[in-house]
């Protein structure tokens, strides 16, 4: 963490938490994260993938956690969804990534209408691209599939992630207008 603080690039803006979940509790990582959110990084750790919702939770109540990456277990906890989308805490749903991990066994398993119905921010994410042999494109076709969107339904999950980014507003507005363009685009 010293690290990181000490030769941050400009760019730097946030501070997660990825790898294996099963053995690794949230808590021993309390002092890294209340230090990067000390710094002014946000706090974006991977939670609930292959561990349960009370993994999630720990997120949330010991590290701060402001989005969640994947969180697929969230969706076994009505009080965490509820919380979820109250809060409006978005979790980053990585399909193709959480088919490969195991972490579901098939899309029709997603739990990504779940979170939706629920009222929970989705963004669609891609995880790490190589490894999963995927992009975010195919990410973006799978959810539209999985939640039945058509292109405007595409670009309203486009423009929720980017208002829950952590851009500035000038750039959530140059990207929600890109967003706009291309969705008034007769044929795409």
């Amino acid at each position: 963490m010293g690290f990181a603080l000490e030769h941050a690039p400009d760019s730097l803006i946030g501070f997660g938490l990825g790898g294996p979940e099963i053995g690794v509790p949230r808590p021993q990582f309390k002092p890294h994260f209340s230090r990067a959110r000390a710094a002014g990084l946000h706090a974006v750790p991977h939670a609930g993938e292959t561990t349960g919702p009370e993994t999630v939770w720990s997120a949330l109540r010991d590290l701060g956690a402001e989005r969640i990456g994947h969180g697929t277990t969230a969706a076994q906890d009505p009080d965490l969804l509820a919380h979820l989308a109250a809060e409006q805490v978005p979790l980053e749903v990585c399909p193709s990534s959480n088919i490969a991990t195991r972490a579901v066994g098939s899309l029709a398993e997603h739990p990504i209408t779940t979170f939706r119905d629920a009222g929970v921010v989705v963004t669609v994410n891609s995880d790490d691209p190589p490894m999963f042999n995927t992009s975010l494109n195919r990410e973006y076709a799978i959810a539209a599939d999985l939640l039945g969107l058509d292109e405007a339904g595409v670009a309203d999950l486009a423009r929720a992630a980017v208002r829950v980014s952590f851009l500035d507003d000038a750039g959530k507005r140059r990207l929600t207008n890109e967003i706009d363009a291309y969705a008034e685009q007769p044929v795409h």
